[in-house]
């Protein structure tokens, strides 16, 4: 196991631009070689991980960040600096201060698009990378339900109702009980004045692709950025029924990178959660490629 056995240690460090980040790792004894550095969704936190690091059953090391303006990270002063190539550079800050000159990237939806922006701008720091359900082409219907929930304020009086608001707003997620409900609206909001809100600055709106843009078709495909991840062990999970990332984009990913490991994960909209069997299979695959190059 990893943060079942071993406590997550946390701290906090500087961005580029003077940011205070928060971030949190856990390290087993006797890690295999190559740590996993987990980004996160557009709106979610290092908590999303704490599931994958308890099911991993290897020892690992793990470290993840909240990016700015989510979770207890400081908020830009700036809105604009809401954007994976600042995420990107904030973590490469994260890596430089922990001395770790390459990692394994387990990137979740906007952590996938930092993981492929990682292969393209700093190739020597990524040995390999899990995106998932995360792709080259989103889907309109995807981010249309995203910049949606983006434009809305929404705040709970109890877990219990922010549990059922996410069973809402999470389609095609199925077979949970009402106690993973719970967990998972744990890991999303916080308490604020006696009321459940969400844990990211609502800002992020701002730099999101407009409704108008996405109904346009005016969202930039990432096919080649993708392809720098062409030489390097890689996975994409994509929920089964994901309105985000499509089967026919998967099928795609696999033509261009030839040993790419694809897996659907059933009863799983956007996004699985990683702790899954054949989730955590695949994030065992390609971690144990990367300790092999």
């Amino acid at each position: 196991m990893t943060s079942a056995a071993t406590p997550w240690r946390e701290f906090t460090f500087r961005a580029p631009d003077g940011l205070e980040v928060y971030a949190r790792e856990c390290w087993p004894a006797n890690a295999s070689p190559t740590p996993l550095l987990c980004l996160s969704g557009l709106t979610r936190n290092s908590c999303d991980f704490e599931p994958m690091a308890e099911g991993l059953a290897e020892p690992r090391r793990i470290i993840t960040l909240d990016y700015r303006g989510r979770g207890r990270s400081q908020y830009a002063p700036d809105s604009s600096s809401y954007t994976p190539h600042h995420e990107l550079a904030d973590a490469i800050a994260l890596l430089d201060g922990l001395a770790l000159a390459r990692v394994c990237v387990i990137g979740t939806s906007r952590g996938g698009i930092i993981a492929m922006l990682m292969a393209a701008l700093h190739p020597d720091r990524i040995a390999g990378a899990v995106l998932n359900d995360i792709g080259p082409k989103l889907e309109a219907e995807g981010l249309l339900r995203i910049a949606n929930l983006l434009s809305t304020q929404r705040s709970f009086a109890s877990w219990s109702e922010a549990a059922n608001s996410l069973r809402g707003t999470n389609p095609g997620t199925t077979g949970l009980s009402d106690i993973e409900w719970e967990a998972f609206a744990r890991r999303i909001f916080r308490e604020d004045s006696g009321r459940l809100v969400a844990n990211f600055d609502l800002r992020l709106a701002e730099t999101f692709p407009s409704i108008e843009d996405i109904e346009a078709g005016r969202v930039t495909e990432l096919w080649e950025l993708f392809g720098t991840l062409r030489e390097k062990p890689c996975a994409v999970l994509r929920g089964q029924n994901s309105d985000l990332l499509s089967q026919a984009t998967m099928q795609r990913m696999a033509t261009i990178h030839p040993r790419l490991i694809c897996v659907t994960v059933e009863n799983r909209g956007h996004v699985p959660f990683l702790s899954e069997p054949e989730s955590l299979a695949a994030i065992r695959a390609v971690a144990w490629a990367c300790d092999r190059v």
